[in-house]
């Protein structure tokens, strides 16, 4: 039996969450909290790089009874600061189960909290918006400290402690994709790669190198953090955009909407989890999406756009397709992971663009 390491939670409003440490030990870790209402995929979850700079609130009370397999991993590492559980389950039981997620928790370094009151925590977020916040061993004193100084996610560069540090390709079909990695998952490249060859660079690569791999189409991945902070692909895609068909995925979606004029904004405890609906404006079908954003795309702010997907939770703008050029993009995860597969049509529509725009590509 495992000794319990006693812990707490601090938010930078004071409020105090009692809970046993698991995962690595630290004195302190801090990150912006957000909750996360999946009720399964905890393992994508906690590896997607979106969540560089957060700390992740597992809102189902029930995390890591199934344990974790080296298939669903979706990063190098995960880039989270931490999680946050009401019960961490003690023995998994999967016959696809490598290991146990206190295991790998430690293994990469994720330090972690449960029998934390994650609905009051939730309650408490919704209420008052996602803040900083921190959790380990230390005093009560010193992690108020540690959560009052933690600077969030506004107005960081998290992008660059996330991308790629070398490009790779993946694929051999038809098309040729240069896939910028704003901190892409590997569910979305091994998507793309199943209809071209994929060369995924990192996000500060210029237009004149990405060009020079003669791609057929530009994608741009999804990403943490603040989009007015992505860096050098902000300033390709003026030599992309109306030249080559563009297809972003959340962070890409929100730079590909600044690059077309539009305004960005932080919403108060923003889009997680693997059950948002969103209505598709076109056909009026409502798809069941899987998302990760604390930022968004103010609706009309766009112009030249025709807005092709609506959040039916609060309205939020969740796609948007030029009028002029080949480019479009969505605020969610069609490739889910974890998530319904409702949304995966849209690689196929980048795959019929990319064909539309240059011909019949061989």
């Amino acid at each position: 039996m495992s000794k319990v390491r006693e812990g707490a939670l601090v938010l930078a409003d004071g409020a105090v969450f009692e809970g046993e440490l698991i995962g690595t030990e630290v004195e302190a870790t801090s990150g912006e909290v957000v909750f996360n209402t999946v009720l399964s995929g905890y393992q994508e979850v906690i590896s997607d790089p979106s969540y560089a700079g957060q700390i992740i609130n597992f809102t189902y009370p029930h995390i890591g009874n199934y344990g974790v397999s080296g298939s669903d991993v979706e990063a190098r590492q995960p880039f989270c600061s931490g999680v946050i559980v009401r019960e961490l389950t003690r023995r998994q039981s999967n016959w696809r189960s490598e290991d146990s997620l206190d295991n790998y928790l430690r293994h990469e370094g994720v330090p972690g909290i449960s029998g934390v009151d994650t609905r009051r925590l939730t309650r408490h977020i919704r209420e008052n918006g996602a803040m900083p916040g921190a959790f380990g061993s230390g005093s009560e004193e010193s992690l108020t400290s540690a959560a009052k100084s933690e600077p969030g996610t506004t107005g960081v560069d998290l992008v660059s402690k996330v991308t790629t540090l070398e490009p790779y390709s993946l694929g051999d079909g038809p098309h040729r994709i240069v896939a910028y990695d704003l901190g892409i998952k590997s569910s979305i490249v091994e998507h793309l790669a199943k209809m071209a060859t994929v060369h995924v660079v990192p996000a500060d690569t210029t237009s004149e190198q990405a060009l020079s791999l003669e791609p057929h189409g530009v994608f741009l991945s999804n990403g943490p953090g603040d989009p007015t902070m992505a860096g050098q692909v902000t300033d390709a895609l003026d030599d992309f955009i109306g030249h080559i068909p563009i297809f972003g995925i959340c962070l890409g979606h929100q730079v590909l909407s600044l690059a077309l004029g539009g305004r960005s904004y932080k919403m108060k405890f923003g889009h997680h989890g693997g059950n948002v609906p969103v209505r598709n404006i076109d056909n009026g079908r409502v798809e069941i999406t899987s998302q990760n954003h604390n930022f968004a795309i103010e609706s009309g702010s766009v112009p030249g756009v025709t807005e092709t997907h609506v959040c039916l939770n609060d309205g939020a703008l969740e796609g948007l397709r030029s009028n002029d050029v080949p480019a479009f993009s969505v605020q969610y995860h069609p490739e889910a992971s974890p998530g319904p597969h409702d949304s995966r049509y849209l690689f196929g529509q980048f795959s019929d663009l990319m064909t539309s725009f240059h011909g019949k590509i061989t």
